[in-house]
Parts: structure tokens; C-alpha cells; sequence
């Protein structure tokens, strides 16, 4: 028998929350973003959930095959573009919609021979600095696109830097006009946050992300507050049960120690499970932890197998107690802001050795 650590994935959240989406920007096509294995819920598992998006949107030409060969003929968004001239083929196959960020990627296009024209998307830099043309070349690079035999349609893209914090996107919008004045084309600009506080970036296409997966964007809103619900709960079960003298240490470098004699849980999850093994475990702070459905937190050092837990509040609590480490119950974005990360980080660190249980998709 397999250790007790299991995730589960809930496809009918993940459809939830894209109808949730939806209503936030009723007049918008969507991109699923489901890179990065879908935010480490499962590439085809999550895509078959979010069929009813416009399109899908990821990094990997491997992935996005996947998807073609598993019978999805959606649009699909490669958001960062081709990095090698080979790589149109492979687009040119599939059908898909790069898109273009540098002049290099322009020349590679200008270059190849394709089967038939491509839509492509043109990345601005609107203030963020991180992909994109700025200035005067904004208007270089898409005359250029536009002349193009390779190119079918051009749409104008842009990334918010802070759409989820205090600077919003006002500045970045009123560049992104500024930049694209007079040129033609649909717009993509809305990530998750944006779509959820600022309709005014809605416009022709969004991408929503982390809102799809059940955990919210915004560090002052809770998931629930905004109608979504978690996608993936990681499970598990206490192993061993320890008790503890005052002033005892448990795992490695104790660096927590019993105030009072006390009970403490062994739980089958490890850094090795993708659980963050600089979690809090210390007497000053842990990390949030459900034990049987009630609340507690972590103590001591992460290991690669295992964590520990407080049980001072759990008398009942015995070896097979139900653990949810973050899920149903147990907000990721809760733990994530105690382990001093974001919900991103922990979905996207999944390991392949956790068991999947799909009873409830």
C-alpha cells in the first residue's frame, strides 16, 4: 500500500471557478492559463475540466502537443513565444497563436515557411520590464508584423505588474494606450486580479490563472470572499504520535521545543511532497494544519517525509487522524502567506510521487 499522502482533485471547482470568471468579464473570450502542468493540477485533467475556455494558454511546445494529440482543437496561446527558428514548424503544426516579445522572434517569422498564416500576439512592454517592446518600437514591430505574409491577425498583449497590489494598473493602461495608439487589433491584458477588480482591462480576450485553481490573487481577499473554490486539497494522515516533556525538541535542530508537556503529530508529507520545507515550525509561528477537521499548526523543522503537529487542542487525535496540509478547509493561500510565499509556488510544487485520488473529479 502507497504512504497515506494523496491529492485530490476537484473538477468541478475548476469549472466553478471558470464560470466565475466568466460573470466577472461577461464580454471577454478566456485563455486558460495552464502552464506549468496546469499550476500543478494536471495538464489534460484541468484542460477537460476548463473546456468550455475559448483557448488555452501555456509555455511548452511539448505541452501544448499533448493537447492536440488528447483531441483538443481550442486556440492555444504559447505566451512566451518560439525561443528557436525549428520552432515555427512545430507552431505552423499545431496551429498555435506565439507570441512575439523581441525582434529575433520577428526575423524567425520573417523566415519561415509556413503551411498557412498565423495569429499572432504582440507583447507590449507597458512598464512592467520584464518581456515586451517599449517606446517608438511598439509601432516598428507591428508595421513589420503587418506586412507580413506569415501573419494573419495581431493582437495587442500586455502583462500588470501589480494589478494585485497598491500601484493597481492605471499607470500601465493609460501606457498601454499611449503605446498603441492608432494601431488595429484586439486586446489581451487581464490576468486573474484584474479581471476580478478592474473591468476596465477586460476588453476582447482575458487570462485568468491562479482565479481558475481556486486560490485568490489579492493578499487582502480571501478565495471564499471571492466565490472560489480550491481545485486541489492535499491529504494525509499522522503516522506516529509523540509526547513530548517540556522543554523536549522534535525534528531536526529543534527548533521548537515543548513549553509544556504536550502531544505532537508525526504527518506523512515532506518537503519531498512539495511541502515548503522553510515553513514556519518554530514556538513563535507555525504554519496552518487541519487534524481531524481542527485548526492547528506545524512545529519543528520540515523533512523530506515528514512534518509535525501541535495537538495540544486534538486529545482525540490518534495515529490515522485525517490531515489536510491545504485544500478543502484549508486555504493554500493561508499557508502559503505563513510559509512566507505565494499559493503559485506551493499548487505549482506538487510532486509526481504524491498519489492522485480522483474519486471526487
Amino acid at each position: 500500500m502507497p504512504r497515506p499522502i494523496r491529492v485530490r482533485f476537484d473538477n468541478a471547482a475548476l469549472a466553478h471557478n471558470l464560470a466565475r470568471v466568466r460573470a466577472a468579464a461577461p464580454d471577454a473570450r478566456v485563455w486558460a492559463v495552464v502552464k506549468a502542468n496546469a499550476y500543478g493540477h494536471g495538464l489534460l485533467r484541468a484542460a477537460g475540466a476548463l473546456r468550455s475556455a475559448d483557448g488555452y494558454a501555456l509555455l511548452d511546445l511539448a505541452e501544448a502537443a499533448r493537447l492536440r494529440e488528447a483531441g483538443f482543437l481550442h486556440p492555444i496561446l504559447l505566451l512566451e513565444g518560439v525561443f528557436h527558428a525549428g520552432d515555427l514548424e512545430i507552431v505552423d503544426s499545431l496551429r498555435l497563436t506565439p507570441v512575439i516579445h523581441h525582434c529575433a522572434q520577428i526575423e524567425m517569422l520573417e523566415h519561415a515557411a509556413l503551411r498557412r498564416p498565423l495569429d499572432i500576439y504582440l507583447k507590449v512592454n507597458s512598464g512592467m520590464n520584464r518581456l515586451g517592446f517599449k517606446g517608438d518600437a511598439v509601432h516598428r514591430a507591428y508595421h513589420r508584423l503587418s506586412t507580413l505574409a506569415q501573419v494573419k491577425s495581431i493582437t495587442l498583449m500586455t502583462h500588470f505588474a501589480d494589478a494585485d497590489g497598491p500601484t493597481g494598473v492605471a499607470g500601465q493602461l493609460a501606457s498601454m494606450h499611449s503605446l498603441t495608439a492608432g494601431l488595429d487589433g484586439h486586446w489581451s491584458t487581464a490576468n486573474s486580479a484584474a479581471i476580478l477588480r478592474y473591468p476596465q482591462t477586460h476588453r476582447d480576450w482575458i487570462r485568468p490563472g491562479i482565479a481558475l485553481y481556486g486560490a485568490s490573487p489579492f493578499p487582502d481577499q480571501s478565495a471564499a470572499e471571492l466565490d472560489l473554490r480550491p481545485a486541489m486539497t492535499l491529504e494525509s494522515e499522522l503516522i506516529a504520535i509523540q509526547d513530548l516533556a517540556k522543554g523536549e525538541g522534535i525534528g531536526y535542530g529543534f527548533i521548537y521545543r515543548a513549553e509544556r508537556d504536550m502531544r505532537a503529530g508525526v504527518v506523512a508529507c515532506g518537503y519531498a511532497d512539495g511541502y515548503p520545507r522553510h515553513a514556519p515550525g518554530t514556538n513563535a509561528a507555525g504554519a496552518p494544519v487541519l487534524v481531524d477537521g481542527v485548526r492547528t499548526r506545524t512545529i519543528g523543522r520540515v523533512a523530506m517525509d515528514m512534518l509535525y503537529v501541535d495537538l495540544s487542542a486534538l486529545p482525540s487525535a490518534r495515529v490515522g487522524s485525517k490531515v489536510v496540509l491545504w485544500g478543502r478547509g484549508m486555504p493554500v493561500d493561508e499557508v502559503a502567506a505563513a510559509c512566507g510565499t505565494v499559493s503559485y509556488e506551493l499548487l505549482c510544487a506538487l510532486a509526481a510521487r504524491v498519489p492522485v485520488d480522483d474519486s471526487i473529479a
